[in-house]
């Protein structure tokens, strides 16, 4: 059999980015994004745009409890919302749910919101999936929360039906079960790409037999090759033979010599430098990249968007 896992309908080896502003997590926040608004969002946007990134991702949380707000914070944007407006700024750039808690809602929900933003962007969706972690947000939504892993094996199942090209879906399982129900517009792209977010072994088995791709959750360099090697595993013992794309999350980037303490984890120095460090990630089986770049404020933010697109992105595929 052909090993696939190689191979993806994305670029051979592409960079995305995860949106500053929409989420602020203390764990990778900068401290002027907490001012920051739709504004710099959409100068972002237009930035990365410009500078040849594959996607822009944005996370979804629909309410944090006190015992978290602190560490988490209660800054969550919607990512649908979020990212039907960048559609309307952008022109190219591919807009990731990274990843989107589907638990939280009915599948015929989820995919008129997903469905109507590939519409509207004009076939741009990647929609990121993940099983989600928040336990009282489950709760307040009166969601399976013990169960949420098996909700989104099935979810997944539904949402392909739900996001293909038949205005009636049709879904039949042990949760959810709709038939003669349309919904339109249909999303414009003839397969909306799914990719599964997660790390866990079941994180790594769902992406590998339900998925189009994989988000990893912070896996350091080191774990990578282990985790796709598994999923080329299961692929292969399964049979699957549909291209499939791998992705990683880098350490913080900063391009250039910081005058400024940008933290030991990040990846500081000339483009070709970052550029031959970064591609060590193609050659463990990685097709794209998710990049941050550490920053004081939007304008730094866009420079550093704009230096990695015109010095290190063309050398990138050597």
């Amino acid at each position: 059999m052909t090993d696939k896992v190689n191979e993806t309908a994305e670029e051979a080896f592409s960079y995305g980015i995860q949106l500053p502003v929409q989420s602020q997590s203390t764990l990778y926040t900068e401290p002027w994004e907490a001012s920051a608004g739709p504004a710099d969002l959409v100068g972002i946007a237009r930035a990365a745009d410009r500078a040849g990134f594959g996607y822009l991702a944005c996370c979804d949380h629909v309410a944090i409890p006190r015992r978290l707000a602190a560490a988490m914070s209660t800054v969550w944007y919607d990512p649908v919302a979020t990212l039907a407006h960048l559609a309307a700024v952008t022109e190219r750039i591919r807009l990731l749910s990274h990843v989107a808690v589907v638990g939280l809602r009915h599948p015929l929900l989820t995919a008129k919101q997903y469905a109507t933003l590939d519409h509207l962007s004009g076939g741009r969706l990647i929609l990121g999936v993940g099983a989600g972690h928040v336990a009282e947000e489950f709760a307040a939504l009166g969601a399976d929360f013990r169960h949420r892993g098996a909700v989104l094996d099935e979810q997944i199942d539904a949402l392909r039906a739900a996001l293909g090209p038949d205005e009636f879906p049709e879904h039949h399982g042990k949760l959810y079960d709709f038939e003669g129900l349309g919904q339109r517009p249909r999303p414009a792209q003839g397969r909306v790409p799914l990719w599964v977010g997660g790390s866990s072994p079941a994180a790594v088995r769902r992406a590998a037999l339900k998925g189009d791709g994989w988000l990893p959750q912070g896996d350091p360099r080191d774990r990578l090759p282990a985790q796709i090697g598994r999923i080329r595993e299961l692929r292969e013992r399964s049979g699957i033979e549909a291209p499939f794309t791998v992705g990683a999350i880098t350490e913080p980037l900063y391009v250039g010599t910081p005058a400024w303490d940008t933290g030991r984890r990040t990846l500081t120095g000339a483009p070709e430098a970052l550029a031959e460090s970064l591609r060590a990630y193609r050659d463990m089986g990685v097709h794209q990249i998710q990049v941050r770049f550490r920053c004081r404020d939007r304008a730094e933010l866009i420079d550093q968007i704009s230096t990695f697109g015109a010095e290190i992105a063309p050398v990138l595929q050597r």
